[in-house]
C-alpha cells in the first residue's frame, strides 16, 4: 500500500527479452492468489531507457491498473527491458522497498536472434539480417543507422542486452539476494511446471495449482506488410490527432495492439550462420564466467557450447 492506500506491486518480473517472461505473467496471471493486470508491459520504472513515440505512465495511471485487487492477492507486474536498465532497480526499491523480483535468463545465442525477430516484429529494428545487424552497432552507438521508426534504440545495442551479471548485481544490491528469484530458460524449457511451482513458493503462495495448460506463448513472428509496420508506427499527424481525440487512451492502446498483431504472422526463425555463433560465443564467455562466479552454476558448460 502507498501511504494514500493505493495498491502497489508485490513482485515485479524484470526480464530479460525473450526469455519467457510472456509466458510466466500469463501463468502467475492464473493463479487465484494472485493480480496482475491484463496488460503486461507496464512502463514506469526506468528512467534512464530513451522510449521513443511512448509517454511514460504518470504515478496515477500506473496504480490505477492494480486498483482492482482483491484483499490478499499478491500484486504483480512486468517490464522486460527492468533488468537491462541501469536505473530501474533503485528506482523500483524506492517505490515498492519489500518487492520480491524475478528475473528470467536466456542463453545470449539463442535470445540475441529471437530479439532481433521480435524488433523487426514490432518496428524497432528495419535491418532483416541478423548479422548485419549486429555488424551495425558501432554506427548504433554513434546515433546512426537508427530506424526512423525505433522506439527504443537502446535495443538495438544487441551485446549490452544480455550482460546479465551486472544487472542482476543491482538487483541483488537493492533488494538482498533472498529476494530476487532467478530463473534459466534452459529449465523452464525443459519441466515449465517445475520452474513455476519454484515460483510460487519464492512468492509465497500455494504451489499446488497449475494453470490448464503449459503452452508456447510469444513465439518467433515475421511482418505480413511493412507498409503496415510503418503506418502503425508513425501515422499521418491529421489522422493521429483525430484517432487521439475520438477514442479514449485504453482503446486506442488495444485498437493498436489488435492491428499491430494482425500484421504479424508466426515464423521459424533463420539459424544463425556458424561464424556469427562463433562470435557470439567469444563476446559472451567472459560474461558467463561473470554469471557462474555469481549464482554458482557453470553457464559457459550450459551456453558456451
Amino acid at each position: 500500500m502507498t501511504a494514500h492506500g493505493a495498491r502497489v506491486p508485490d513482485f515485479y518480473v524484470v526480464g530479460a527479452p525473450k526469455a519467457g517472461t510472456t509466458a510466466m505473467y500469463e501463468y502467475l496471471r492464473a493463479h487465484p492468489d494472485l493480480y496482475l493486470p491484463e496488460r503486461k508491459e507496464l512502463r514506469y520504472f526506468g528512467s534512464d531507457l530513451e522510449i521513443r513515440d511512448r509517454v511514460p505512465l504518470s504515478r496515477e495511471e500506473y496504480l490505477a491498473y492494480f486498483a482492482g485487487a482483491p484483499a490478499g492477492a499478491l500484486v504483480g507486474t512486468a517490464y522486460v527491458w527492468y533488468l537491462f536498465s541501469t536505473a530501474a532497480a533503485a528506482e523500483i526499491a524506492a517505490f515498492s522497498p519489500r518487492a520480491r523480483i524475478i528475473a528470467m535468463l536466456r542463453n545470449p545465442l539463442d535470445m540475441l536472434p529471437a530479439l532481433h525477430g521480435e524488433h523487426l516484429a514490432n518496428g524497432n529494428e528495419d535491418i532483416a539480417d541478423f548479422t548485419a545487424a549486429l555488424d551495425a552497432e558501432p554506427a548504433r552507438r554513434a546515433g546512426r543507422r537508427i530506424p526512423a521508426h525505433a522506439h527504443l534504440p537502446q535495443g538495438l545495442r544487441y551485446l549490452d542486452v544480455p550482460r546479465y551479471a551486472e544487472q542482476l548485481e543491482r538487483y541483488f544490491a537493492a533488494f538482498g539476494r533472498d529476494r530476487v528469484h532467478v530463473i534459466v530458460f534452459d529449465d523452464f524449457a525443459a519441466d515449465t511446471a517445475a520452474a513455476y511451482r519454484d515460483t510460487l513458493r519464492f512468492l509465497g503462495v500455494s504451489d499446488a495449482f497449475r494453470p490448464d495448460i503449459f503452452e508456447t506463448i510469444n513465439a518467433s513472428r515475421r511482418i505480413r506488410s511493412e507498409w503496415l509496420r510503418h503506418f502503425l508506427a508513425r501515422p499521418p499527424r491529421p489522422l493521429r490527432l483525430a484517432f487521439r481525440y475520438v477514442v479514449p487512451a485504453r482503446l486506442r492502446r488495444g485498437a493498436y495492439e489488435r492491428a499491430k498483431n494482425l500484421n504479424v504472422v508466426a515464423a521459424r526463425r533463420q539459424p544463425v550462420p556458424q561464424a556469427t555463433a562463433q562470435r557470439l560465443r567469444d563476446a559472451f564467455r567472459p560474461e558467463a564466467a561473470k554469471l557462474s562466479q555469481l549464482l554458482g552454476r557453470d553457464f559457459v558448460a550450459l551456453w558456451m557450447r
